[in-house]
C-alpha cells in the first residue's frame, strides 16, 4: 500500500513573502532557494523528528487569534537561540517547556504569526 512517509512541505500566505523570507533567514538562518523555499535535509548529525498533528479548533496552543497554523521548528541550542532572538528584538515568550520530548520555546514573526522551537533531547 502507497504511504505518507514524512512532511513534504509547509505552504502558507503572507502578505510580503518576501520580507517575510527574509526576516526568517536573518533569524532562524532558513535562507530560502532561488525558487523561494527552504529544503530541510535529513542526517545523523541533526536529531529529531516531523510531525503532523491535528488541534482541537478552541486550542490556545498557537497563541491567541486566528492563527490556523502554528510552525515548529527543530533548533540545536534554544536557549542561545532565544537570547539572539531577544537581542535582535524578536517577540520571544518566556514560558520554556521541557518534557522527555525536548525543551521548547516560542517566538513570534512579524506577521504574528506564533512559532515553536524545539530542541529535541539527545536520542531523538
Amino acid at each position: 500500500m502507497a504511504k505518507v512517509t514524512g512532511l513534504g512541505g509547509i505552504f502558507f500566505r503572507s502578505r510580503d513573502p518576501a520580507a517575510l523570507s527574509a526576516w526568517y533567514a536573518k533569524h532562524l538562518g532558513l535562507t530560502a532557494e532561488a525558487w523561494g523555499g527552504v529544503v530541510f535535509a535529513e542526517d545523523e548529525q541533526r536529531p529529531g523528528y516531523t510531525l503532523w498533528s491535528p488541534f482541537a479548533a478552541d486550542t490556545d496552543y498557537f497563541g491567541t487569534g486566528a492563527q490556523s497554523y502554528m510552525l515548529n521548528f527543530r533548533v540545536d541550542d534554544l536557549d542561545a537561540l532565544l537570547a539572539q532572538l531577544r537581542a535582535a528584538g524578536v517577540e520571544v515568550d518566556e514560558r520554556i517547556e521541557q518534557s522527555d520530548f525536548g525543551r521548547f520555546g516560542w517566538i513570534t514573526d512579524p506577521e504574528g504569526t506564533r512559532v515553536e522551537l524545539w530542541q529535541p533531547p539527545a536520542s531523538a
